[in-house]
């Protein structure tokens, strides 16, 4: 067991601040290839038009290093905990929140976090309970690795929990998720990402819903029926017709990840939450001695 010192807290702050500079600068690189997959195969005129301006939007933020959308979302991270590091979690924390105030400042971010009720706005992206911080643990592993979802209100609003009875079954899920992708329309900026939570306890289902959506496109659910459920899903998601921004089209998602849990035998919780086409992620990872690297791109279990 490695007990790190102030030099990974360091780190943790500086890798914070500049992945969260990366996740809204620069999109990543599979779903790049998504976008670029959708756009081949697009047929609607206008959604084909929609796409080409995404392209642009993509190519005028990669050579001007701006951001791709106005939007700094709310701020949320997992940070994945190696077994073998001695962790003040407290004080990773706040680390965490230093490296998005650092963030805010240093590059001039729009704030976008503020009281629920007064709605004051402290203009450094943080406030109480913000940034959103999940916390899981790497078995073997001697690093940490941070991966931050900036998560943008028009996505976000796009968020829906139902508690099924297991009488619905597999059809009853099903509904629900197309029901709600075609409640958020072009709300979310399609095409989506569309992350879905399936099991466990109300809470937990809707974290599994934003979880989903760090995975990289064309990654499947290990578990086979999931998996199966995500290639059924996606199909039927796209022949909604929604299309890109919402004008119509063969695409409406680019993915459909699935993450579960096991529930109680007399529910089934089932959650969606939705992440426009940007699909904003970046991930770095932090060495006790402080060393960091940014991650092309992270997978689960490594």
């Amino acid at each position: 067991m490695i007990v790190v010192g102030p030099e990974f807290y360091e780190a943790v702050e500086r890798v914070a601040a500049q992945a969260y500079v990366k996740a809204l600068i620069d999109v990543p690189a599979d779903v790049r290839g998504a976008l670029e997959a959708a756009r081949r195969r697009e047929t609607h005129p206008i959604g084909s038009q929609v796409l080409e301006l995404v392209a642009l939007n993509i190519r005028t933020a990669d050579e001007h290093q701006i951001l791709v959308c106005q939007d700094t979302g709310t701020p949320v991270y997992w940070a994945f905990i190696g077994s073998g590091l001695a962790v003040d979690g407290a004080r990773l924390e706040a680390a965490i929140r230093r490296g998005v105030e650092a963030a805010t400042r240093d590059h001039s971010l729009r704030s976008s976090i503020c009281h629920p009720i007064t709605r004051q706005n402290p203009q450094t992206n943080t406030g109480y309970r913000v940034p959103v911080v999940h916390f899981e643990f790497a078995a073997g592993a001697d690093y940490l690795d941070l991966v931050m979802l900036p998560k943008g209100s028009g996505s976000e609003n796009q968020s829906f929990l139902k508690m099924l009875s297991p009488a619905d079954g597999v059809a009853g899920i099903k509904r629900f998720i197309l029901e709600s992708v075609l409640e958020a329309g072009p709300k979310g900026c399609p095409p989506y990402i569309v992350g879905v939570g399936l099991g466990g306890s109300a809470d937990l289902c809707m974290v599994l819903a934003k979880r989903a959506l760090l995975r990289p496109i064309g990654s499947h659910n290990p578990d086979p029926a999931v998996a199966a459920l995500e290639v059924e899903l996606l199909e039927d998601v796209n022949r909604l017709g929604i299309g890109p921004q919402g004008l119509g089209g063969a695409v409406t998602a680019l993915a459909v990840h699935v993450e579960h849990a096991y529930t109680h035998i007399s529910q089934n919780p089932v959650a969606v939450n939705i992440q426009c086409w940007r699909g904003l992620r970046a991930a770095a990872r932090v060495y006790p001695d402080g060393r960091t690297e940014l991650l092309s791109q992270w997978q689960p279990g490594g």
